[in-house]
C-alpha cells in the first residue's frame, strides 16, 4: 500500500517574516544574492518548534510571498481577467463544500497515490503550467522540478520557463509534462514537442482556451513587463519578439485559427500522449476527445482569460459526464486544501494541479519551500481521506459531499447569498 507523502523535517531556516503590504525587493537575477532564505521543507506534522515561523497553509505561502514580492509582480501572479470575478469564484465554490465525515474509520495510513497516463503519482497533486518562476526566485523553473521530483509529484512545464527545457528535465525526478501554446509558426510549437519528448517528458498539454491572453486590469495599470533578465528560454525569433509583454505580444504571435485538428498533428510529431486544458463545457469535452486527447484539463486558466466564466469546480461535472470514462479528467484553479482535492475527487477528477501556490512557495523559499507547501497539502489530503473513511482514492465518490438540500429548512424571509469577500490570494 502506499501512504500519504510524508517526509521527516529537514534542517532549513525558518521563513521569513511577513513583511505587510505589496512591497520589498525584486528576486535577484541569475547568479546574484538575495534570494529568500529557505522554509522548513519536511513534515507538518508536530509544528515547527519555539519561536520558528514556517507556513501551515497555502494562504500563508500567499501572504508571506506578497511581503516581499515587488506590487507589479504580485500583481502579474495573484490577478486576473476584468472584475476577477473567476478568480475569485475559483476558491468560493470550493469553499461552499461540505464533506461527510465518517466515525470509527479504521484506517491507519490511506493509499493516496492515483495511476495517470500509465504512472503511478503518491498523491493526486502535481503543478500546473506557469510562466517565468525566476520572477519569483533566480532558481526558476529547475527548482520547482526538484521540489516535486522529491515527493514523486509531476510538474507540468510553461511554454513561458525561464529555463530550457533540457535543463528542467536534468532537475526533475518525477513526470514532466510540456504546455504548449500554439504559435502562428506552427514549427515552433512542433518543435518543442520534439524537444520534450527527447529529453523525458512524458506528455503534452495543449492550451485551449487562449486565442490570445485576458484582459487583466492590474497589468495594464501597473505597465508590466518582464524584466530583461527574464527570457522565454525555449523560444527564439518570432515566437519570443516582444514576450516582455505578454498580453500585447499573445496577440500578435498565438494562432487564433486553432482548431482540434492540431492536437493529432501534436501526437503525431512528438509521439506524447496530449491532454487538453481550458476545458470547462460538456462540447468542448466530446470535442477533445473526439480529437484524441489523452486527458482533459479542467481549468479557466486561474480566472486570467474571460471573466465570468464558470469556477472549475462548477464546471467539472459537466465536463466529467461528457467525457464518461474515456480519458482521465484533471482539474486545476482554486485548489488550496487537502478538503478540496478529495472535493474535485469525489466530482470525479483524477487528479489537480496547483499553479500560483508553487510560485508564491518558491517566492518564500526556493526549492525547499516548494516542497512544504506540496506536502502541506498531500499531508491534509490524506488527513481528510481518513476523517471522511477513505482507506485509497478509487473509493473516493460524489456520496462523500453532502449535497446542499440536505441543509436544514429555512423559515421566516430568505437570506440573501453571502458574496464571498475578494481576497488578493492565489487562484490558479
Amino acid at each position: 500500500m502506499t501512504s500519504a507523502v510524508r517526509h521527516p523535517a529537514d534542517p532549513e531556516d525558518p521563513a521569513p517574516a511577513d513583511r505587510g503590504g505589496s512591497g520589498g525587493t525584486a528576486p535577484a537575477a541569475p547568479g546574484g544574492s538575495g534570494a529568500p532564505a529557505p522554509v522548513a521543507a519536511g513534515s507538518a506534522a508536530g509544528g515547527a518548534g519555539a519561536g520558528v515561523r514556517e507556513p501551515l497553509t497555502l494562504d500563508d505561502f500567499a501572504r508571506l510571498a506578497r511581503g516581499q514580492l515587488p506590487a507589479a509582480t504580485w500583481d502579474f501572479i495573484a490577478g486576473g481577467a476584468g472584475r476577477e470575478r473567476t478568480l475569485a469564484a475559483n476558491e468560493a465554490v470550493f469553499g461552499a463544500v461540505r464533506l461527510r465525515p465518517r466515525a470509527l474509520p479504521g484506517i491507519e495510513e490511506p493509499d493516496t497515490s492515483v495511476e495517470v497516463l500509465g504512472s503511478r503519482w503518491p498523491a493526486p497533486v502535481g503543478i500546473a503550467p506557469v510562466a517565468y518562476h525566476g520572477l519569483a526566485h533566480p532558481d526558476g523553473e529547475p527548482a520547482t522540478a526538484a521540489a516535486a521530483g522529491a515527493l514523486g509529484l509531476p510538474l507540468v512545464v510553461s511554454t513561458f520557463a525561464g529555463r530550457s527545457l533540457e535543463e528542467v528535465a536534468r532537475a526533475a525526478s518525477a513526470p514532466l509534462w510540456l504546455q504548449l501554446y500554439c504559435f502562428r509558426d506552427h514549427e515552433t510549437t512542433l518543435g518543442l514537442a520534439r524537444r520534450a519528448r527527447d529529453s523525458g517528458y512524458q506528455a503534452l498539454v495543449l492550451t485551449v482556451d487562449t486565442p490570445f491572453t485576458g484582459r487583466r486590469l492590474r497589468d495594464l495599470r501597473n505597465g508590466f513587463a518582464v524584466p530583461a533578465h527574464i527570457t522565454p528560454a525555449n523560444l527564439t525569433g518570432t515566437a519570443a519578439a516582444g514576450s516582455a509583454t505578454p498580453g500585447a505580444h499573445s496577440r500578435l504571435a498565438f494562432d487564433r485559427r486553432l482548431d482540434w485538428s492540431f492536437v493529432a498533428r501534436l501526437g503525431a510529431a512528438s509521439g506524447l500522449p496530449v491532454l487538453a486544458k481550458g476545458v470547462l463545457t460538456a462540447p468542448d469535452a466530446e470535442a477533445a476527445v473526439a480529437a484524441g486527447v489523452a486527458g482533459i484539463v479542467v481549468s479557466n486558466h486561474g480566472g486570467r482569460q474571460l471573466d465570468g466564466a464558470p469556477a472549475t469546480l462548477e464546471a467539472l461535472p459537466e465536463v466529467v459526464s461528457a467525457v464518461r470514462g474515456r480519458c482521465p479528467v484533471l482539474l486545476d484553479g482554486g485548489v488550496r486544501t487537502g478538503a478540496d482535492v478529495l472535493a474535485a475527487l469525489a466530482l470525479g477528477a483524477r487528479a489537480v494541479l496547483v499553479g500560483r501556490p508553487a510560485l508564491y512557495a518558491l517566492a518564500v523559499g526556493g526549492a525547499a519551500g516548494v516542497r512544504r507547501m506540496l506536502t502541506l497539502l498531500t499531508e491534509d489530503f490524506a488527513d481528510t481521506m481518513v476523517l471522511t473513511g477513505h482507506a485509497a482514492t478509487g473509493t473516493i465518490g460524489p456520496d462523500t459531499l453532502a449535497p446542499p438540500h440536505h441543509a436544514p429548512p429555512h423559515h421566516g424571509p430568505p437570506t440573501p447569498p453571502r458574496r464571498a469577500p475578494h481576497r488578493d490570494r492565489s487562484h490558479g
